[in-house]
């Protein structure tokens, strides 16, 4: 699997959403929630970044009910594996910080 690099909190938050399956629209609200209101996805962003995902073999569509609009999405094992991989990074991120603040005595 290729490295992802570091993900945008939109992207990190769609991933996470996307454990379970969900419509964008859900996305949205999910991912409002999850951050407290500090992360909005309109619908451009949000459409965009499905796309790339899907795209890259992060997500997928799974097969619309006959009859429904709503396309609904899941996490794939590839978009787990960048999901973890993403939280590791964050984790080394903020386990650094603590340990030069704390030689600092800051």
């Amino acid at each position: 699997m290729e490295k992802a690099g570091a993900l945008t909190e939109g992207v990190y938050y769609i991933l996470l959403s996307l454990l379970q399956p969900m419509h964008g629209y859900g996305i949205m609200q999910h991912t409002e929630k999850l951050s407290h209101g500090r992360v909005s996805l309109g619908a451009g962003t949000l459409y965009g970044a499905l796309n790339t995902m899907v795209e890259r073999g992060w997500i997928r569509a799974l097969e619309e009910d006959k009859g429904s609009r709503k396309k609904e999405y899941m996490i794939t094992d590839t978009g787990i594996q960048v999901l973890r991989g993403e939280i590791e990074r964050l984790q080394e991120l903020l386990d650094n910080g603590k340990t030069v603040l704390e030689a600092q005595h800051v």
